[in-house]
């Protein structure tokens, strides 16, 4: 996921040494069940214990308690090392019903109840079954009351023998990791579609299993959908070659992480961008987005020139309705990807490089915690600026990395005093059950690692993150851990150039750095110098000279202007450049804020259909926000509030309820 898109998280403490051994069990495990085909992945690492830090104590990386506040799962008595899903896509009734089958390995010997997560999922019943048996015997279940951020625990009573569990279950119309569309909802108009968003929390919302990053398992699906639609799921399957199935076959033959579960239906159709990549889309927009992705595999090869294999077979996207609620989800083998990226000039990428960069950075080596999900988010980040400049030029990197900086200035500066723990790249999450992230874990951890790479140079920086995914590939890992390994392989080696207090002040501070290395550029320095000469009249608006301007200098010179503006100056700027008629989904965004905040009312009627038609948070989120500041505003949010909402994710919904409401 990218930019300041991550909307949630969840939670439920368990013991740290307990969950080591857990770990350690399953990947054995999973090394005895195909994985070890995988060209050099090597599962099986557990979590190292963490050497004491030479000062600043207390330092969040120094701790030996890292527990996961987000789930019920016990992985210290079971953990999951594979699942079957069987199940159909009803669009009648808006849900999902069918089956899933637990494969377990048990951790403790004397364990006889299995805790899963759930939300809102009608348990019908639960069959136990010991390993490599069919015989699966009817076994008693309890659900917990029901906690609005995590869901319900789902304790299930097995015998001493039980390694296998089923479930026949079925998902609520209203579960908030799927959103069921009308035909008018979609880009073709003609048939219904549906899809999945898993992250954080919402996996649990239509599978019923250990909902942490903590656990990876392989995983294979039956999927029945109704005539003429077309399922596709993240994991090797023949959906490419099966339109007009009944039913559609997948397999995911690496452990992944229950975040990184996906499924979609509807109208869809595959163009190949590549030998390994390739688009999905409706029909109506797929040759747009096959155009716009047309450099999906150059990206591919750029990224194992820097970081390695790729692991995962194929690299395909999908693209989603209007609704989907972030710029991506790096969901393995197929990202999901918005329409909103779709500019018809490639100036939007970044977030598909972004997400391809999760490939290492996220689903090859998994942050162990949400606590940690920096290790996700501010590697992918760095990994996103470095393909953008190996693929488009060293320029376009920097402006990436300028716009990216505004956005990490204007997070840190918009938290709230009681909200400052979301400035630290590894926050205690276990005081702020059901509070929204902010996207600080991407940008400052993106300029951690820049800071790294201008203490120890850009190769010994490769070659150690080069290492850290061939040691961890295939396994899930914390923020101490990470710490220790930097300071065997970059610390120790070159002694003097970051030490404790340079770890605490980026780790566990919660502002950026005073001393923080930025990266400069002179075309968004020039940028800004017309932007002030602008704005003190110095410089008319018919003499701005914006002609060969990309979209991240139009960012540029929107979002650092100062508000409030004078209406003729922007009227006049609007007159001159079409900006509320803008058809770039972010441009339009910064205007639109711009002149919410200014008090400029001749954007509303624009405004009104860039909120009804674009479910994107990153985009709409802030602009709800700034017209809730006014009456006038307040009036306008929660009249459009109500006409867009039906057609909104639930994860949108359950974000603008508490903007708008």
């Amino acid at each position: 996921m990218r930019s300041s898109e991550r909307a949630d998280g969840a939670g439920g403490c368990r013991r740290f040494l307990h969950l080591v051994h857990s770990l350690a069990l399953m990947a054995a495990a999973l090394a005895s069940t195909g994985c070890a085909s995988t060209p050099t992945a090597q599962p099986g690492q557990a979590i190292d214990a963490v050497a004491p830090l030479p000062a600043s104590e207390p330092i969040a990386t120094n701790s030996r308690n890292w527990p996961d506040t987000y789930s019920y799962a016990n992985p210290d008595r079971y953990v999951t090392r594979h699942f079957d899903l069987d199940v159909t896509a009803d669009f009648e009734g808006r849900r999902l019903w069918g089956a899933v089958t637990l494969e377990l390995d048990k951790v403790d010997p004397s364990a006889r109840e299995l805790v899963l997560d759930t939300r809102d999922l009608a348990i019908e019943r639960v069959m136990a079954a010991p390993a490599g048996s069919d015989r699966f015997r009817k076994v008693g279940f309890s659900l917990d009351p029901v906690d609005p951020v995590l869901g319900q625990a789902l304790r299930i009573d097995l015998p001493a023998d039980a390694r296998r569990v089923r479930i026949q279950y079925a998902s609520s119309p209203h579960a908030t990791g799927l959103q069921w569309l009308t035909p008018e909802q979609t880009a073709g108009k003609r048939s219904p579609f549906m899809y999945s968003q898993a992250q954080s929390l919402h996996a649990r919302s239509f599978v019923p299993l250990q909902d942490t990053p903590r656990i990876r398992s392989t995983y294979g699906a039956s999927v029945r959908v109704p005539p003429g639609l077309v399922a596709v799921m993240a994991a090797a399957g023949d959906a490419a070659n099966a339109r007009g199935a009944a039913e559609f076959r997948f397999r995911m033959p690496q452990p992944i992480p229950s975040y990184l579960i996906a499924i979609a239906v509807g109208d869809l159709e595959f163009r190949p961008t590549g030998p390994r990549t390739g688009v999905w889309a409706e029909p109506a927009v797929l040759e747009a987005a096959a155009w716009e992705f047309g450099d999906a595999e150059e990206m591919l090869r750029r990224s194992e020139a820097l970081y390695g294999a790729y692991r995962w077979g194929r690299y395909d996207v999908l693209v989603l309705p209007p609704s989907f609620p972030f710029g991506g989800m790096e969901n393995p083998r197929l990202t999901f990807l918005t329409p909103t990226v779709i500019a018809g000039d490639k100036s939007l990428v970044g977030v598909l490089a972004h997400e391809l960069a999760h490939s290492w950075s996220g689903n090859l080596v998994t942050n162990a915690t949400w606590r940690d999900g920096w290790l996700n988010e501010g590697f992918t980040t760095y990994f996103e600026r470095r393909i953008m400049e190996a693929v488009y030029g060293e320029e376009r990197a920097r402006l990436e990395w300028g716009v990216g900086l505004t956005d990490l200035r204007r997070g840190l500066a918009e938290l709230a005093p009681e909200d400052a723990w979301q400035g630290a790249l590894a926050p205690d999450l276990s005081q702020h059950k059901g509070r929204e992230g902010s996207g600080v874990a991407y940008e400052k951890g993106a300029l951690f690692l820049y800071q790294l790479e201008r203490r120890y140079g850009r190769a010994e920086l490769d070659e150690f993150l080069r290492g850290w995914f061939d040691r961890h590939a295939f396994t899930s890992v914390t923020t101490p851990q990470f710490v220790r390994q930097l300071q065997d392989n970059l610390m120790q080696r070159f002694p003097g150039r970051v030490d404790a207090d340079f770890l605490s002040s980026w780790i566990d501070g919660t502002t950026l750095p005073p001393d923080a290395l930025l990266v400069q550029s002179d075309v968004l320095a020039r940028v800004d110098a017309q932007r002030q000469r602008w704005e003190e009249g110095a410089l008319p608006t018919a003499s701005l000279a914006t002609e060969h301007w990309t979209v991240q200098e139009w960012l540029e010179f929107l979002d650092k202007m100062p508000v409030p503006q004078p209406h003729a100056r922007l009227v006049e700027l609007d007159r001159r450049f079409s900006l509320t008629a803008s058809g770039n989904a972010e441009i339009a965004h910064s205007w639109y804020r711009l002149a919410i905040a200014s008090g400029l009312r001749d954007i509303e009627p624009a405004l009104e259909q860039y909120l009804v038609t674009i479910g994107r948070l990153k985009l709409i989120r802030p602009l709800y926000a700034e017209l809730m500041k006014t009456p006038h505003g307040t009036e306008l949010a929660r009249r459009v509030y109500a006409q867009a909402r039906p057609g909104y994710h639930p994860i949108t919904q359950r974000s603008l309820d508490r903007v708008v409401k």
